[in-house]
């Protein structure tokens, strides 16, 4: 498959087409990579059959690996760029709902492009990391059947690590600890019971587009839930300063490698997300600090894009909606010798492609962001993305999914008021993936 230039160079250019998918998704609020990547999956024959042309230079199933190769590119570069919403108009999604408060102190002292700049490191340093420890990572499951072993206690380990972040409970300010647990518990409770009660609606889509009912969930649970609660309390924002940041190089490194790591051991555990490996990483360091927040975040997020690809591979588990398209994309090889079979060298190399291309475009747009947000009309952008995201609902899964979207956004809405982790509303996958597990 990589015996001829044709293909590699079809590869850039379906890699930068998803590098063009993710920039847009990570700027737009509340559109997830598994929303790109379920499309993709849907119009994948539309596709394949424009390109049949392409059949005569090379084999149907290196069409295959390409539009996958997009897919994985979008994602890689949805964690660049999906901070930018989550520092600027404070719409993240699950995976960065927690460097809000952190994204937005900085904002609110005039250093977004600074948060920016810590952003992009921590990606790309993750994806660093990644490519560097893939083959131990590889050696852990193939040698040591790691994966074997852990999946008996499966359920022991989603509660304990669920039961972990509840109880490390204390950003609060306005209550006290247990306080703070109790809600912390209603919130996954409730979100949980939700998830169970969604999971396995049916979608009528008035457009017969495929998706999940997770679709306008997600949306409500960490999209628009917080641009309600932005349209109630718009800050001032301050001019903010174009500077690269001054760096702690030891705490960077430090803040890369606890997020790539701790994204790399959520990749193959169900239902546990970037936003709980951030708070199991930032439970082991001692600097808390703003700019170490958002850069053992960003790495977390773009690690665990990486490390679920080589779990796909390894075990046959896919972990993220991305790894989920692929493996209903491609036949998935199993990766039994060191050298990766090679629709995963496909893929890594797209992944490559597109954290290289996505960190600069990141800090453009962090840039522009910087100089021209204050001249933003705030309230008119966060009424139209309210719009557009509510539309986008509706187009995917009809009038029942527009419900959804706004019970989630209710409840999206407790944590954000009483000031507790929105990681707690991942109930809504965990709970139902503990209850099947039981």
């Amino acid at each position: 498959m990589l015996d001829s230039f044709l293909p590699l160079l079809l590869l850039f250019a379906f890699s930068m087409l998803g590098v063009l998918l993710g920039t847009i998704t990570g700027i737009v609020p509340g559109i997830h990579p598994n929303n790109v990547a379920f499309i993709l999956l849907s119009i994948s024959p539309l596709i394949l059959g424009q390109l049949h042309f392409l059949t005569a230079l090379v084999p149907s199933e290196t069409l295959l690996v390409l539009v996958a190769s997009t897919i994985l590119a979008a994602s890689v570069a949805h964690t660049f760029l999906s901070f930018i919403p989550a520092a600027f108009i404070g719409a993240p999604e699950g995976d960065t709902a927690i460097c809000v408060l952190p994204a937005h102190r900085l904002l609110l002292e005039g250093r977004a492009y600074e948060a920016t700049v810590f952003s992009v490191i921590g990606s790309f340093g993750a994806v660093i990391f990644s490519f560097l420890f893939l083959i131990p990572f590889y050696v852990l499951f193939s040698t040591f059947q790691f994966y074997e072993t852990i999946q008996s206690y499966m359920l022991y380990i989603l509660i304990g690590i669920s039961a972990l972040l509840i109880f490390t409970e204390s950003f609060s300010e306005r209550m006290e600890v247990y306080q703070a647990i109790l809600l912390s518990s209603f919130v996954f409770l409730l979100s949980g019971g939700f998830g169970y009660v969604i999971l396995n609606l049916p979608v009528h889509s008035p457009f017969f587009f495929r998706s999940t009912m997770l679709f306008p969930a997600l949306t409500g649970l960490f999209g628009l839930s917080t641009i309600l609660f932005s349209l109630l309390h718009i800050p001032e924002i301050p001019e903010q300063r174009i500077e690269e940041p001054e760096m702690e190089k030891g705490e960077i490194a430090n803040s890369v490698i606890s997020g790539s790591v701790f994204g790399s051991l959520v990749s193959f555990l169900p239902g546990i997300t970037s936003a709980h490996a951030t708070v199991m990483a930032m439970l082991t360091r001692r600097n808390r600090q703003p700019e170490q927040v958002i850069t053992t975040l960003s790495g977390v997020n773009t690690a665990n894009v990486i490390f679920c690809l080589a779990t796909l591979f390894l075990i046959f588990r896919a972990r993220s909606g991305a790894t989920m398209a692929i493996s209903r994309l491609l036949q998935v090889q199993p990766w039994e010798m060191v050298i990766p079979p090679s629709s995963l060298i496909y893929l890594l190399i797209a992944a490559l492609i597109a954290s290289a291309f996505a960190f600069y475009i990141t800090k453009y747009v962090g840039k522009q962001f910087s100089l021209m947000f204050v001249k933003i009309p705030y309230r008119k952008m966060l009424i139209s993305i309210t719009v557009f995201l509510s539309v986008l609902v509706f187009l995917f899964t009809g009038a029942l999914g527009l419900l959804i979207l706004l019970v989630a956004a209710c409840i999206g809405l407790i944590p954000i008021y009483f000031g507790v982790r929105r990681s707690n509303c991942m109930g809504v996958l965990l709970l139902p993936i503990i209850v099947m597990l039981w």
